[in-house]
């Protein structure tokens, strides 16, 4: 059974990768990656499971960790165009428009 669920799980991830990479707009790719990312850490507890390693679990939470510092990071520079300064200050100091 848990066989059936990797295989379920590599499916989606294969169907998000290429969603990541044919994605017509940023936003689609983004979340294509999200997914992508969290398909991993679910991967990485059922080949933990299947395999009676318990340890994959911190593991998969360390990379889920990884995954979601990563996503802010990136809306972050889609937002204001980098990852250091307060997007807040930007607009005030452009005069409040973008």
């Amino acid at each position: 059974m848990f066989f059936a669920v990797a295989l379920a799980i590599l499916i989606t991830l294969g169907m998000a990768l290429v969603r990541a990479f044919v994605g017509p707009t940023i936003h689609d790719r983004i979340l294509a990656v999200n997914v992508v990312g969290t398909k991993t850490v679910l991967m990485i507890a059922v080949v933990g499971f299947i395999t009676g390693r318990p340890e994959f679990i911190d593991i998969a939470i360390v990379y889920a960790l990884l995954n979601y510092i990563g996503i802010i990071a990136v809306l972050r520079v889609f937002e204001s165009g980098s990852l250091v300064g307060d997007p807040a200050e930007e607009t005030e100091q452009s005069g409040g428009e973008r």
